[in-house]
């Protein structure tokens, strides 16, 4: 029996010797392009990281904040994701507790004074690393999930605020066709004036009032589209059709210069490259765990038990007590676990692959927002330059068609170059929001 024993022992440890590559845990791999991902904007002093800032400080509107924050607090696909995450918190608790010994405890009464209780108590010597390789795969589903919760509310928070922009956009294109009709309403009277005193012609009169009404058709057209805007909005916060409190565009602030921090900061920033490799990591410890099959399982089983009869005390003879070791090696299954093996080993690599792919998917993100947020900026300015000269142009044209120095197509011209150029000023405007937004999902949202 001692030499049994000495035999078991020495197997154990050869064959832990063997096993020691499934001890180790996941580690991520070095990848060369990772300091490449984008390219850098220029760093000042005053440079706000839109990597670090959450979405309350990107987004400072008080109204835009509280339609935000009700629809963190009742989303559907939000509260969902919550869940997700304590499902994958409880298998967590269950693996951690598997590592424990388990024990059982029945008792039994006969005859009168006859009575017997038995105490089972086993523990599975995670030797190989089986057990502790599915707790290591239940915390990298834990970690996922938590990812998979931070991509929802980072999508929500973006979708959100792209909304509230757009609804308040269209006020802004909303505010600039109605004042281009009262502009309208006083080339028509100025116009009739003139044909009156006969210094230009029907024709005139006609085309002014037909412009007028081409602004009347886009204004229907605006509002139209504020009231679908207003309704998809009141959807995804899941409140009844009602109108949208919002503020004006002049009133919105931006942080005037942004980075994008460092790339390697999208590893832990961005929340489906964590997604990613946490697939990578759980699809790593079960290989581990696979592995781990190949090898003897050791279980330790004891019992104590007593009985007592027609009422008499406990006699230490009636005692019952044993212990048992058991070690089973897998013989006939080595083929199935082979094959499992197999697929476990593809398994990891497709992580692998995927894991790689979302990074380069993120940084080309990145790079489009960077470039949209730049280029809309020097729109913008280009835009406010050409609407002073425009206006310029349309105040010396009205002067001049008021002294017959100019005819009215040299007035409708200007007119409708200066409302083009007010509504692109917007839109470039809006595009430059909206690259914010999307700089803002693309690093992760803040987190």
């Amino acid at each position: 029996m001692n030499k049994l024993y000495k035999s078991l022992i020495l197997t154990i440890t050869i064959l832990s010797l063997h096993s020691c590559s499934l001890y180790k845990k996941y580690e991520r791999e070095q990848m060369w392009f990772v300091d490449s991902l984008y390219r850098r904007m220029e760093i000042t002093g005053d440079t706000l990281s839109a990597a670090t800032v959450a979405w309350d400080h990107m987004f400072t509107d008080p109204i835009l904040q509280e339609w935000i924050q009700l629809s963190l607090d009742y989303n559907t696909d939000l509260n969902v994701a919550r869940h997700r995450v304590q499902e994958a918190e409880a298998a967590l608790l269950s693996a951690r507790w598997a590592l424990l010994p388990g024990a059982t405890f029945t008792a039994q009464g006969g005859a009168p004074g006859n009575f017997s209780a038995r105490a089972d108590a086993s523990w599975q010597a995670d030797i190989f690393g089986s057990l502790r390789n599915s707790k290591r795969k239940a915390q990298a589903a834990v970690e996922q999930s938590k990812a998979y919760q931070q991509a929802v509310q980072t999508q929500l928070v973006a979708t959100i605020a792209n909304s509230y922009y757009t609804l308040v956009t269209l006020d802004e294109k909303l505010a600039i066709s109605k004042r281009t009709m009262q502009t309208w309403d006083e080339n028509i009277r100025t116009l009739e004036a003139l044909k009156r005193a006969g210094k230009t012609n029907e024709a005139a009169v006609l085309q002014a009032k037909a412009n007028k009404l081409n602004v009347e058709a886009s204004v229907l057209t605006l509002e139209k589209e504020i009231l679908a805007m207003e309704n998809s909005f009141c959807a995804l916060v899941s409140i009844v059709p009602m109108p949208i409190e919002r503020s004006s565009l002049k009133d919105l602030e931006f942080p005037e210069k942004l980075s994008v921090g460092v790339p390697a900061e999208l590893l832990s920033r961005r929340p489906d490259v964590r997604q990613a490799e946490m697939a990578l990591a759980q699809t790593f410890y079960n290989v581990n765990s696979v592995k781990a099959a190949f090898y003897p399982n050791l279980t330790l089983s004891g019992a104590i038990g007593w009985t007592i009869s027609g009422g008499t005390a406990i006699d230490p003879s009636s005692m019952i007590t044993n212990f048992i070791g058991s070690l089973a090696q897998p013989i006939f299954g080595r083929g199935a676990n082979k094959a499992r093996l197999q697929a476990a080993q593809a398994q990891r690599e497709a992580a692998a692959w995927q894991f790689r792919q979302s990074l380069l998917d993120a940084g080309v993100e990145v790079n489009n927002a960077v470039t949209q947020w730049q280029t809309a900026q020097k729109r913008v300015e280009l835009d406010k330059r050409q609407i002073l000269n425009l206006q310029a142009s349309v105040w010396n044209t009205q002067l001049l068609m008021k002294h017959g120095n100019a005819n009215y197509l040299e007035v409708l011209t200007a007119q409708k170059n200066l409302l083009q150029a007010e509504l692109s000023e917007v839109s470039d405007r809006f595009d430059e929001i909206q690259a914010v937004i999307n700089l803002y999902q693309a690093l992760g949202g803040g987190y």
